[in-house]
């Protein structure tokens, strides 16, 4: 991924658009200002990403960092990178690859060409066509596949508005989404929710 990612909310001196818990950057923030929001998108995101049905969890969050990299959302470009990072063998070598070219990265045809579908999706829903559907169905996915990438890439683009819209902050340290990606993939989604205030 590169380092020049662009957005609001670079770095821990940017400062929010509202007032923001100071010691909770991204969305976690973000959801502390708003648990009643936070609660059902916490549960969409354990479902849609953690879901153990054809695409693995780890390709599952390489989508949504794709997504999120090509929308220049730096919190969740960062922190789903570690997630993906954290659950594929190819570790952060590969999921910067595929924010860097997916078409040259050694990942599978068929996340390749749903990663077209996520990037198309990305731009306009609409510019999904019966042949993209077709290419990814020639190169082994599945309609559950094509489904849930679908949503997958307009979660995190409705997300990524969400938190640069906001101006929430991203940390500079890749240690921060490093530690963060291990609470999520130890525990997961719900496990964030836990933490909101009552």
């Amino acid at each position: 991924m590169a380092d020049d990612l662009a957005g609001s909310g670079e770095g821990r001196d940017a400062m929010p658009h509202i007032d923001l818990p100071t010691d909770s950057p991204g969305i976690i923030g973000l959801f502390e200002f708003r648990p009643e929001t936070a609660r059902p998108l916490l549960e969409l995101g354990e479902a849609l990403l953690r879901s153990a049905k054809s695409l693995s969890p780890g390709e599952r969050e390489l989508i949504g960092a794709f997504v999120s990299g090509h929308n220049q959302c730096r919190w969740c470009a960062r922190s789903h990178s570690a997630n993906a990072a954290a659950q594929l063998s190819g570790g952060m070598s590969l999921v910067n690859q595929v924010h860097a070219d997916p078409e040259s990265a050694p990942i599978s045809d068929r996340l390749k060409a749903l990663l077209r579908i996520a990037e198309l999706v990305r731009q306009d829903g609409k510019a999904v066509t019966a042949e993209d559907v077709a290419a990814a169905r020639a190169a082994g996915a599945s309609d559950l596949d094509i489904h849930d990438t679908v949503l997958i890439a307009a979660m995190f683009s409705l997300l990524n508005r969400y938190v640069d819209g906001l101006g929430a902050t991203a940390p500079d340290e890749p240690e921060f989404y490093e530690q963060l990606a291990g609470l999520l993939t130890g525990r997961g989604y719900l496990a964030v929710r836990e933490r909101l205030p009552a």
